[in-house]
């Protein structure tokens, strides 16, 4: 692995655009650069649209939705957004977009075409509060689920027709995280009830869920523990660890993966009843470019990560860190999953192994999110207040960068 030099951040807010050229600045062209102004109506979040060739920034108290033409410098706008969960979502090829609006205290979805932002649908939709929007990979099914009070998932089609709405339970808290698998065959429901519930493309129906016990007793199920490695002796002198108050997650200490003997009691949080969104249930799921493995998170076990076999619909791995998940994505290209905690490492899993990588640099560059490059072949690592790239070898480097991975045949 490679490592660029490191560049000025803010708010974590750096993303590559959808042809890969772009990261703000052009990756081919150093010397050009765009810095668009919002002037006095704010800006709470930006996005690319799918050709690379426009960005959408939002207002300060979802005022409107601004459309920056990056070729033509022409402006669009887009009114009534909702400011929700995940309020715009474009189809895979770009063509359509999906945004939640609020409009005379009633939910609806207005679907734009992304060649000249026209309105080509708006119907309204059957939900109290609703939390986010989705589209399925070939941008067939519109996902829209409702806020956490009531458990309700609904499915539309590209012309506004209802296809089928899901409801796993009553009562009690219900929807925190939704997936789709690229293949568009599965729907991953992940709930405040710490289960996944995978739906099926034909019926709409569950095919089945996934718990998260605590204790993994089964020994066909891989624990990766991350464990810190031992600083070397230096002769005639001994190395004092800094005191646990100055040290961050993890400081700059590096680890390594070991394999776990079953069973595993894996470390859990007790959350707190009298607070407001209680760190509980699936709160992160992702599937895998090839849709055979999903990633998930629970809240109530911070500290861990779950990798499910979908061909075979069960726990593959689990691989608990020392510190608090922070964020998880997949590699576009394959089967490749990066996490990071919060520390100055990143790690990487895959079907071979798993592998805890230190980042280079002066200081504790602590790696807060992290976005993959759609070849597969880099990192960019974003910190508080700086990102850097971390570049992978192709084919041969995956077989390097796994050498160390820790060994379960």
């Amino acid at each position: 692995m490679n490592f660029s030099e490191v560049f000025k951040l803010s708010s974590l807010l750096c993303k590559f655009s959808p042809d890969g050229k772009y990261l703000v600045w052009s990756l081919e062209q150093p010397e050009w650069h765009c810095k668009i102004d919002e002037g006095s109506a704010g800006l709470v979040a930006s996005c690319w649209s799918p050709d690379g060739r426009h960005i959408l920034n939002t207002t300060e108290f979802h005022l409107r939705i601004t459309v920056w033409s990056l070729c033509t410098k022409s402006v669009s706008y887009i009114k009534y957004p909702k400011a929700c969960q995940q309020g715009i979502t474009f189809t895979r090829d770009g063509r359509y977009l999906a945004l939640a609006e609020r409009r005379d205290c009633k939910d609806y979805v207005s679907i734009l075409v992304c060649s000249d932002w026209q309105l080509l649908r708006h119907f309204d939709t059957d939900t109290q509060d609703l939390a986010g929007i989705e589209w399925a990979p070939n941008g067939c099914v519109l996902a829209a689920w409702d806020a956490c009070l009531e458990y309700k998932i609904l499915l539309y089609s590209l012309d506004g027709r209802l296809l089928s709405t899901f409801c796993a339970y009553e009562w009690s808290l219900g929807i925190k995280s939704v997936a789709w698998s690229p293949s568009s065959q599965f729907l991953a429901v992940g709930s405040y009830d710490g289960k996944v519930r995978i739906l099926n493309h034909v019926t709409w129906k569950m095919i089945t869920e996934f718990g998260h016990p605590t204790t993994i007793n089964n020994p066909k199920i891989v624990v990766y523990k991350e464990a810190e490695k031992s600083p070397p002796l230096v002769l005639g002198r001994l190395a004092f660890p800094p005191p646990r108050a100055a040290a961050g997650p993890l400081s700059s200490t590096e680890s390594k993966y070991e394999v776990a003997s079953v069973p595993v009691s894996l470390q859990t949080l007790k959350p707190a009843a009298d607070r407001a969104n209680p760190r509980i249930g699936v709160g992160a799921l992702a599937f895998s470019p090839d849709s055979c493995f999903l990633a998930t998170r629970s809240d109530s076990v911070p500290t861990a990560v779950w990798i499910w076999d979908i061909q075979k619909l069960r726990l593959l791995a689990v691989l608990e860190q020392l510190s608090a998940v922070r964020c998880f994505q997949w590699d576009p290209r394959q089967a490749r999953l990066a996490i990071c905690t919060g520390g100055s490492q990143v790690y990487l899993w895959s079907p071979a192994g798993c592998v805890s990588v230190q980042v280079p640099g002066e200081g504790d560059f602590q790696v807060l999110s992290l976005c993959w490059h759609l070849s597969g072949d880099s990192l960019a690592l974003l910190s508080k207040d700086h990102f850097c790239l971390c570049f992978l070898e192709t084919e041969q480097g995956v077989g390097t960068a796994f050498g160390q991975r820790a060994d379960h045949t």
